[in-house]
């Protein structure tokens, strides 16, 4: 089976995966079987801050080590929730990036995300380490991106705009503190392929 929660001797498919160094247990017939437990990679900060700009690149220079996936595609339908943390679209995304870890490439997950919403998550036992690059932005720049965007992303309200500023000032403010701590990285006054270069030392550093 691909999909790791499913075992492949009896089909058990486990509410809460249970993994033991880098081998999966089914909790109701015992049989255990090896899997790669890589790490994942969040690259998070708030909207505007340049995850969709350096995401491209980053995948252009990393094409033969890493997957790099925009988490957004999967904001559809039933996992389009307004629950707290959005549980049931982030424990698919885990799924998803587990199973392409089978292949032997990490995956950089690029989206906004907490570390709470994730480490919380039973599929987090899939992975070795999450690790967490925030970039963020002064708010001034920040308000600026969020206003110059295409109508269709929805950022001509205002309202919208400073919830998303409090956020990134959370993040300023909090975002070494997380458990784990996310990394910073403030793109307001860096040149592109500035912070290209430093999302993929960040990425190279934790291979």
């Amino acid at each position: 089976m691909l999909d790791l929660k499913i075992c492949p001797a009896c089909g058990d498919r486990a509410e809460y995966p249970v993994a033991e160094g880098s081998e999966l247990r089914c909790a109701v017939c015992g049989h255990r079987w090896p899997f790669r437990r890589l790490p994942l990679f969040a690259l998070t900060g708030p909207s505007g801050a340049g995850k969709s700009t350096v995401g491209p690149r980053l995948a252009a220079r990393l094409s033969d080590e890493v997957v790099l996936l925009e988490q957004d595609v999967l904001w559809v339908g039933g996992l389009r929730n307004d629950v707290d943390g959005h549980p049931r679209f982030r424990s698919v995304w885990l799924r998803m990036a587990a199973m392409i870890h089978q292949s032997g490439r990490p995956v950089v997950l690029c989206g906004t995300v907490l570390p709470a919403e994730l480490e919380s998550r039973p599929e987090r036992v899939f992975f070795s380490d999450i690790h967490y690059l925030a970039l963020i932005s002064d708010p001034d720049a920040l308000r600026t991106r969020l206003r110059a965007r295409p109508a269709w992303r929805g950022w001509n309200d205002e309202s919208r705009i400073d919830e998303m500023l409090e956020f990134n000032d959370w993040i300023h403010r909090e975002g070494a503190r997380t458990t784990p701590p996310m990394d910073l990285f403030n793109t307001t006054h860096v040149p592109l392929d500035d912070s290209v270069d430093h999302a993929e030392s960040w990425i190279r550093k934790h291979l």
